[in-house]
């Protein structure tokens, strides 16, 4: 089982989810867990009864709301070894970095834009760090400024982490936000009216987490999402 890690105050849950779906239409089994502090995707997973921590499904897809650690997942399942190709771990508490052994990830992103509090609140969350850890930069900018990076690797000097040499940039005023609070709104993941960008970059993770050798897989399931396959 692979375990994947989304560090930082930035709003991943659509995101993930979308990266989720990508991963689902090529046969893997699929748990998003939720265990940052707004628990966001409460309110826009559709569910019958949710409780203080649950698991529900969703486009095939399953989510974890309200677990503090794997061994937690694992009582609630009833299951000695979870039941999943992927975890995909939303986390912007210093704690849950430790209690879901995030340092021996397969891989750990660290998710940004650039307005303060996401990046002030970012830091402050990778600068309780005690295990060193690689990180990979998701960026959400109008604008790719290298002013901008060059800032948040002056901010990060001293903590815990290495970056890697790549960068993974979402646009975030190319209409992709008005099309996300739509899916919410009707409950369904659609990639119809995403943006190039975001959907490059959304097929560039997938294949990422999957060790691909080339994106040619992820490509085709994207374009039949875009048809609503």
């Amino acid at each position: 089982m692979k375990k994947v890690g989304f560090i930082g105050a930035y709003d991943k849950t659509d995101m993930l989810l979308n990266i989720a779906k990508v991963l689902t239409m090529l046969n893997n089994r699929v748990l998003l867990v939720d265990s940052s502090i707004n628990q966001k995707a409460k309110y826009i997973v559709p569910t019958i009864n949710p409780t203080v921590s649950y698991i529900t499904s969703f486009e095939d897809i399953d989510v974890a709301i309200g677990f503090k650690n794997v061994e937690d997942i694992k009582r609630y399942t009833g299951t000695k070894e979870l039941q999943y190709d992927i975890l995909l771990i939303d986390c912007d508490i210093p704690e849950r970095i430790e209690t879901f052994e995030l340092s021996t990830a397969n891989k750990n992103y660290f998710v940004t834009s650039f307005d303060m509090y996401s990046l002030r609140r970012g830091i402050e969350i990778i600068s309780e760090i005690t295990t060193p850890l690689e990180l990979t930069k998701i960026l959400f900018a109008k604008e790719i400024l290298k002013e901008d990076d060059d800032y948040l690797n002056y901010i990060s000097l001293g903590y815990k982490i290495t970056w890697n040499e790549e960068r993974i940039y979402f646009p975030i005023e190319n209409g992709d936000l008005t099309v996300i609070a739509e899916n919410q709104r009707v409950e369904k993941i659609k990639f119809r009216r995403l943006s190039t960008e975001y959907k490059d970059s959304v097929g560039f993770i997938a294949t990422q987490i999957l060790e691909l050798k080339n994106d040619s897989q992820v490509r085709r399931v994207i374009k039949s999402l875009e048809k609503g396959v």
